[in-house]
């Protein structure tokens, strides 16, 4: 019995700016014209696109697109975002000291839900500064992970979708099953409630709402209406999350030397 949060049937992809950061990377300038194309095309063959130049900037960025692929394989033709991709690029960037902020970006679908809590759990825990960009679309399970970064921009035509959890394949009829999925529910209220200013109550209005959404439960939201019911901080494109996010890991680095400079 696997538990999924999605509006539709769809899927995802991911990546970030291409390659995991771990800090023992060769160096590119050093590399032949043959030994980077076959680089080129390894990225390619391994992620679906054209892999860029190693980029100077040291802000990393992770994508979280299409659906959110769990503990269940999804068909061929769809595009997934494979948890067990995105979170060892977690952990590489907590790790590499060159890297100094994460910027998220969602247009998902959502999907897994244990998959989908797991990569926000990881978002929320790390330690550097992170700001979240919702493009598209943050649905579901998506909206955890919008809201899982420090602070999150949304796109004015973006949209989010919050709704009850629901169940896919054979559910058995009994009190368990529905304290289950209840217990789950709660796990997903209680993770958007503590790191947005939305409150209890008016999440779980949106999401219980029989007066929107045709032939289901729930509430789908737009741009400005996400900034006022507290999910997500402010209405912004690339530019502002980018600039957010530097402003943040310059705060940061200040804060640091200052704290060195408290105990010397």
């Amino acid at each position: 019995m696997l538990a999924r949060l999605s509006p539709h049937t769809t899927s995802v992809s991911l990546r970030g700016d291409g390659n995991v950061p771990n800090g023992n990377e060769p160096d590119t300038q050093q590399q032949s014209p043959e030994a980077k194309e076959d680089s080129a095309i390894r990225g390619i063959e391994a992620l679906g696109q054209p892999q860029p130049a190693k980029p100077q900037s040291k802000l990393y960025t992770v994508s979280i697109i299409g659906q959110i692929e769990g503990h269940v394989v999804l068909p061929a033709q769809n595009k997934t975002t494979k948890y067990e991709h995105i979170i060892p690029q977690l952990v590489a960037v907590e790790q590499n000291k060159d890297i100094e902020g994460l910027l998220l970006i969602l247009n998902t679908l959502g999907g897994d839900v244990e998959a989908g809590l797991a990569i926000a759990e990881m978002v929320a825990s790390l330690s550097k500064p992170t700001v979240g960009l919702v493009l598209g679309g943050g649905h579901s399970i998506g909206v955890p992970i919008a809201v899982s970064t420090d602070y999150t921009y949304i796109a004015e035509t973006a949209s989010m979708t919050i709704h009850p959890i629901r169940l896919t394949g054979m559910v058995i009829g009994a009190p368990q099953s529905f304290e289950y999925m209840e217990k789950m529910q709660e796990r997903v209220i209680r993770f958007v409630v503590g790191h947005s200013r939305i409150t209890e109550h008016t999440f779980r209005n949106l999401m219980l709402n029989t007066g929107e959404l045709a032939r289901d439960i729930g509430t789908n939201i737009v741009g400005i209406d996400a900034v006022n019911y507290g999910l997500v901080n402010e209405i912004g494109g690339l530019n502002k999350a980018l600039a957010k996010l530097q402003s943040m890991v310059t705060q940061t680095k200040r804060q640091q030397q200052m704290g060195v400079g408290l105990t010397q």
